[in-house]
């Protein structure tokens, strides 16, 4: 390479603009991106930040555009979709956020990587097949010359992101877009993912100058990954720096409102003699495993998901839950909602045994005491029910007593109390934003009078500064009603921020508990020093003392 070539940026948005309609989805972009170069491209859902990058691969339909984005000075915009095809995935290649979709799941991982090398290089099956093979063992695939041959659904997350990733540099691209590449796994797989791609990164740079823009909003992946930030809002980049000066000293306000909105802890010490609401005494849970063939008519195997877990929860306290998938986090919170019958131990409700809670009128005694807030508000809530069904139906359910007048009213009190206006009782949950599906997710959560709410990753599919918003939402709530949450989450800046104690889980078993933040500052087990060690949580300080 040149050193007139090296010096060129690879790739130029000048003014360019894209509109939907009467939409305007960026204005005015001018954004540069230079050969090996690491640039992150930040912002809220709405930012215009997804659309840049679909925008730079063509793949945007139904809109107009204006400017010229282009690489190595060819403008793409100005190609034909025949020309793009060409360019796609040779010199422009993307790994997207979600692999088990963007993955045809009727092929095996070999023969989607074998199509690319076909089409771009022209290898010939074996070839492509040995190729193949070679990009699964440097992405760090154990077993590749199996995994080849696998279909998605037969790899884990990280092992689905890992072929995305062998995919999109088959062909060596240029420039590779990732777009949110590490959200939906756990801790440590994000850490290895990120890790993996500076690696590749910085030696396709070293001989072909390839550069990625990374497309997020997690700002600790930011400080991680990247050697340059762009900020977007509403479409308009309003900030662009290295990514040391840009953390150190933001300019814009919308820029320091993003950094000020990563979780800060804030929560109320818990009253010296608090009652135990919830009291867990050396429970165990079982699954059955289905035999293989003709066996599975008559026997099967058990496999144990949760392992003699202890624990207490108080009046006012947020307990939490940290582990990775498969920790048992899941199955504790099923078990505790009565969804799971224990193999093994005992568990007690404000002192009644939940054992002792059978039939439907005593199930609904369960769900009066405890609640639960999940983590996809689309997906919780019916998209064929109004907010005043939606909530008003867990009144009905829980609390039959109450006649249909004093359960519309109910229903306008806890919208005002989760920062809703009483003029939503009569929209439906397509209409509004995710934090907004969230508050009122929380609202039915919180109807039937609950003291217990389990909050199943509540903030994980939420914008940052949203994510802060239902934090101080649900610590208030807490303060206010003396609420006990269960708090299940991977995001340990999220239980730093709410968490008075924390359980941490692998394998179905407790291998760590204490106070937050003696368990985050000086973690005793080997796990959760790993968990820490690859969560990037930006360091805290002059964090208040909470009493105990």
């Amino acid at each position: 390479m040149s050193d007139a070539t090296l010096h060129k940026p690879l790739l130029e948005i000048d003014t360019f603009s894209i509109r939907f309609g009467d939409k305007i989805a960026v204005r005015e972009l001018n954004l540069t991106i230079g050969r090996g170069e690491r640039v992150a491209l930040v912002g809220e859902s709405g930012s215009g930040k997804s659309v840049t990058a679909l925008s730079i691969l063509r793949l945007v339909e139904h809109a107009q555009t204006r400017g010229e984005i282009r690489l190595d000075g060819v403008d793409l915009l100005q190609k034909t979709e025949q020309q793009m095809r060409g360019i796609r995935g040779a010199d422009l290649a993307m790994v997207f956020q979600e692999p088990m979709t963007a993955l045809n799941p009727l092929f095996t991982i070999g023969q989607q990587i074998a199509e690319s090398l076909r089409l771009h290089e022209g290898l010939r099956p074996n070839a492509a097949h040995a190729r193949g093979i070679e990009l699964l063992r440097r992405t760090g695939i154990p077993e590749p010359e199996r995994r080849i041959d696998s279909y998605p659904h037969q790899l884990s997350g990280g092992q689905r992101q890992r072929a995305m990733i062998a995919m999109a540099l088959a062909c060596r691209p240029r420039l590779l877009l990732a777009d949110e590449p590490t959200t939906a796994l756990d801790v440590t797989v994000r850490q290895q993912i990120v890790d993996l791609l500076i690696e590749l990164q910085e030696q396709e740079a070293a001989d072909r100058g390839m550069a990625v823009l990374l497309i997020t909003h997690d700002l600790n992946l930011v400080r991680r990954f990247a050697q340059r930030v762009a900020v977007m809002e509403k479409g308009v980049l309003v900030e662009t720096n290295t990514t040391q000066a840009l953390f150190a000293a933001p300019q814009h306000p919308y820029t320091r409102r993003l950094l000020d909105s990563e979780p800060h802890r804030e929560i109320e010490p818990i009253e010296p003699h608090a009652r135990r609401v919830l009291e867990v005494q050396g429970l165990a849970v079982d699954y059955r495993t289905a035999a293989k063939g003709w066996r599975s008519l008559f026997s099967g195997s058990t496999f144990r998901a949760v392992h003699d877990v202890d624990l207490t929860l108080r009046r006012g306290e947020t307990l939490g839950v940290v582990g990775e998938s498969g920790s048992g986090k899941s199955t504790l919170a099923a078990t505790l909602l009565g969804l799971q019958r224990p193999a093994a131990g005992h568990i007690h409700i404000d002192g009644a045994p939940l054992s002792a809670l059978r039939g439907a009128n005593s199930r609904r005694a369960l769900y009066s005491r405890m609640q639960v807030v999940f983590q996809d508000p689309f997906g919780s809530l019916s998209p064929r029910m109004t907010v005043e069904q939606i909530v008003g139906e867990w009144i009905e359910v829980h609390r039959p007593e109450i006649d249909a007048r004093t359960r519309r009213a109910r229903v306008g009190t806890m919208l005002e109390e989760v920062g809703m206006p009483q003029e939503s009782m009569l929209r439906y949950p397509h209409e509004f934003s995710g934090g907004q599906r969230q508050r009122i997710a929380i609202a039915r959560a919180l109807a039937v009078e609950a003291e217990v709410l389990i909050l199943d990753e509540p903030t994980s599919a939420l914008d940052v500064s949203i994510q802060q918003q239902v934090l101080k939402l649900l610590a208030g709530l807490q303060k206010k009603y003396r609420l006990s949450y269960l708090l299940i989450t991977h995001d340990l800046a999220v239980m730093r921020a709410m968490a008075h104690r924390v359980i941490v889980m692998k394998n179905g078993r407790v291998v760590e508990a204490g106070d937050t933040l003696d368990v985050l500052h000086a973690p005793s087990h080997p796990y959760t020093q790993s968990l820490l060690a690859a969560s990037m949580i930006a360091p805290e300080h002059d964090e208040p003392e909470v009493l105990q």
